[in-house]
C-alpha cells in the first residue's frame, strides 16, 4: 500500500533511503584512520653528491674558460674584455645571490664569465711573477682542505652570529676595495694603501681577506649540511655550487695578490 505521507511518496526522498550506507560501509568507516597520510614530495630531495656533481661542473667551466681567455685574448684587448666580463659576472652573481634561483643555466653562465675575468687577471699577474699562479692554486686547494676538516670536526660551529659577523667582514671588505678604487680613479695612485704592496696596511688587508673567505666556505659547507638534512629540492645544488665557486675564487685571487707582495718581478 503507498504511504499517505508526502515525503515517503517524493522520489528523492525513496533514493536517499536506499542510498544510505549499509551496517558494513559504517564499520569500515569507523575503522578507517582519522588523519591523512602526508602526500609524497613533488620533487627530489638534493644530496651531497648533487652538490659535488654540480660543483665540479661550475668549476670545471669556470677553468676552461679561464684557459680559453688565458690562450685567445690578446694583451691589447684583455682590458675591454675584463671590463665586460666582470661587469656581467656581477650582474648575474647578484642576481642569483638576492633573487636565491639558480639553475644550470644561470650557474654555468656566470661560471663561463667569470672564468674570463679569471684567466685574464691570472694571465697578467704570471706575465708579472712567473709561477704565481700555480702557487695560488696550491694554496687555494689547502684553504679548502682546512676549512672542510674544520668543518667535519666542528672546530669552528656555524651559529648565526657568527654567520653575521662574517656577512658584515665580507661586506666591509668589499666596501673598502670600492673606496680605495675610488680614490684611485680620482687621481690618487695608491688609493688608501690596501692594495699597494710597499704598504704594510696591504698584507694585513689580504691576509684577512683571505681569513674571510675562508669563513665564507664555512658557511657555504653549513648551508649544503643544512640542504641535506632538511630534504632541500635538488635544484637548491645548484646555488651550493654557485657559493662554493664564488667563496674558492675569492680565495684564490687575494692569496694571488698577496703572494705577489712577496715577488720577484720577471
Amino acid at each position: 500500500m503507498e504511504s499517505r505521507n508526502p515525503a515517503f511518496r517524493d522520489d528523492s526522498f525513496r533514493r536517499q533511503l536506499q542510498d544510505r550506507p549499509s551496517p558494513q560501509q559504517l564499520q569500515d568507516m569507523y575503522n578507517a584512520p582519522s588523519y591523512a597520510p602526508p602526500a609524497p614530495p613533488t620533487f627530489r630531495p638534493m644530496t651531497l653528491d648533487d652538490v659535488i656533481v654540480r660543483g665540479f661542473l661550475t668549476l670545471g667551466m669556470l677553468v676552461v674558460t679561464a684557459a680559453l681567455a688565458w690562450v685567445l685574448v690578446p694583451t691589447k684587448l684583455a682590458m675591454p674584455v675584463l671590463v665586460i666580463s666582470v661587469l656581467a659576472e656581477l650582474g648575474i652573481g647578484l642576481y642569483i645571490s638576492f633573487a636565491r634561483k639558480a639553475n644550470a643555466p644561470l650557474v654555468m653562465t656566470f661560471a663561463a664569465v667569470y672564468g674570463v675575468a679569471v684567466g685574464i687577471i691570472s694571465h697578467t699577474y704570471n706575465d708579472y711573477y712567473n709561477g704565481i699562479v700555480f702557487q695560488a692554486v696550491i694554496g687555494t686547494a689547502l684553504a679548502f682542505a682546512a676549512m672542510l676538516t674544520v668543518h667535519s670536526l666542528k672546530i669552528i660551529r656555524v651559529t648565526p652570529k657568527f654567520v653575521r659577523f662574517v656577512s658584515a667582514a665580507g661586506l666591509a671588505l668589499v666596501g673598502l676595495m670600492l673606496i680605495n678604487l675610488v680614490v684611485q680613479l680620482f687621481g690618487h695612485g695608491a688609493g688608501i694603501g690596501i692594495r699597494d704592496g710597499g704598504n704594510p696596511l696591504a698584507y694585513v688587508f689580504s691576509a684577512v681577506a683571505i681569513l674571510v673567505g675562508c669563513f665564507f666556505l664555512l658557511l657555504d659547507f653549513d648551508e649544503i649540511e643544512k640542504g641535506v638534512r632538511y630534504g632541500a629540492p635538488e635544484k637548491f645544488a645548484w646555488y651550493c655550487a654557485f657559493g662554493l665557486v664564488l667563496s674558492l675564487v675569492w680565495i684564490y685571487l687575494e692569496i694571488l695578490r698577496l703572494l705577489s707582495y712577496f715577488s720577484g718581478r720577471d
